[in-house]
């Protein structure tokens, strides 16, 4: 592999040290950065820079991303992207800004769901610049000897001085001996890589440092730590997280993914833009001054924005098509021209009837009947673009197709089975 000497042979410390900082929370520390870059350069050897996900579920949504196009970012210098598959780790489960024990997941499901990352990694990644390694290649061959040679280098002490440890031992909540081990194992990692960079969210700073100070036990020079922010979701309030709702998976259907963008709060725009899209921070600004001055509509922004993301995971041609499908249904009050077709069995239905929250379910608008009730309650149920005030209503099934749609997004072509 060639090194950034040819990529960009012209490019001062100085510069690529601030492509390192543009974004960034923390950078521990700067002048141990300058240093391993000009070694480096003189050894004509790239830097490693690592990044580890662990695979607790199958998607990656658009705030896995931010760190993402970092490496990118940093890949385009000329260095080597080593990107870990925790799947050791996973399966305990990282306790960083947890409030209670995680689930354990079994070894079943942490394969299945790591078998999705690599195809949505190198949606951004450069995979003939990108190293992918798993972690349970050297944590499941540790000795009982090396194991505890590792847990005698930092104390229960160091660990309770993280937040979240603290908050849950003096509110007398559980803490596994398990999860005391996750910050060691994700450290240890960087000693078996000989990591020169790590790159993580500001929720991983501590486990970052701690891969600092066991390089140093193991007398290797210590990582440069690199924290990026931690992005809302949709809901403008929580970090973006699946588990929450307010997520927008890389994997979304381009028209989903559209209508998420669509309905952030005007607060997350520029955020989103800054970290979402690749559109220049100059032009940029300028939006926002624009909003800023009352000369830009916030929906036409979203607009923008949408097409931006849209484009980067699908295509140009379904960003345009997402948007003209988005004003048919919410400003001409239209339907979309693709619905999914669902057939029901008649003999589910009682007197040709079925009810509204088994409708919903049957449907597969619906995963239960408990949100089912919530979105009536809600107003966002219609049958024929009629709306659903009563939750115990009936529904009448003729030979004709239903059109039922469910909050803003979601609709299905309901037909009896003949």
């Amino acid at each position: 592999m060639g090194f950034l000497l040819r990529l960009m042979p012209q490019l001062d410390i100085r510069d690529e040290i601030k492509i390192f900082e543009e974004g960034v929370v923390d950078l521990i520390s700067r002048d141990e950065l300058e240093k391993k870059i000009a070694l480096s350069r003189k050894a004509r050897k790239p830097l490693r820079i690592k990044y580890g996900a662990d695979p607790s579920s199958p998607d990656l949504h658009l705030g896995h991303t931010v760190p993402l196009r970092k490496l990118r970012a940093l890949q385009e210098l000329g260095h080597q992207i080593i990107f870990l598959v925790g799947d050791f780790t996973a399966r305990i489960g990282d306790p960083s800004q947890q409030s209670e024990t995680r689930r354990m997941l079994t070894e079943k499901e942490v394969k299945a769901n790591a078998e999705t990352y690599q195809k949505q990694v190198f949606k951004i990644l450069d995979p003939a610049r990108t190293e992918v390694v798993y972690n349970a290649d050297w944590l499941d061959k540790l000795t009982p000897a090396e194991f505890l040679t590792l847990t005698a280098k930092y104390t229960v002490a160091r660990l309770l001085e993280r937040d979240d440890f603290k908050k849950r031992f003096d509110a007398k909540q559980p803490i596994a001996l398990l999860e005391f081990l996750y910050p060691l194992l994700q450290g240890y990692d960087s000693v078996v890589l000989r990591s020169d960079v790590e790159l993580g969210g500001t929720d991983q700073k501590f486990n970052l440092l701690v891969g600092r100070e066991l390089q140093r036990d193991y007398g290797q020079e210590p990582q440069i730590v690199i924290t990026l922010p931690m992005l809302e979701g949709t809901d403008g309030v929580q970090k973006m997280s699946k588990s929450l709702g307010n997520s927008i998976s890389v994997r979304e259907p381009a028209k989903e993914m559209f209508g998420k963008v669509m309905s952030i709060p005007d607060s997350l725009l520029f955020r989103y833009f800054s970290y979402f899209t690749q559109l220049p921070a100059a032009e940029i600004a300028s939006m926002q001054k624009s909003f800023e001055q009352g000369k830009a509509h916030p929906r036409d922004l979203k607009v923008s924005l949408a097409k931006e993301i849209v484009t980067l995971y699908h295509n140009a041609e379904d960003a345009k098509k997402s948007a003209a499908e988005f004003d048919k249904i919410f400003r001409d009050g239209g339907m979309p021209d693709e619905i999914q077709e669902v057939v029901i069995a008649r003999h589910k239905l009682k007197e040709g009837k079925m009810d509204i929250l088994t409708l919903l379910q049957e449907a597969q608008l619906t995963a239960t009947k408990s949100e089912a009730r919530r979105l009536i309650q809600q107003g966002g149920v219609k049958i024929n673009q009629k709306k659903i005030e009563n939750e115990k209503e009936e529904i009448e099934l003729p030979q004709k197709d239903l059109v039922v749609q469910c909050g803003k997004r979601r609709f299905a072509r309901v037909r009896v089975q003949p």
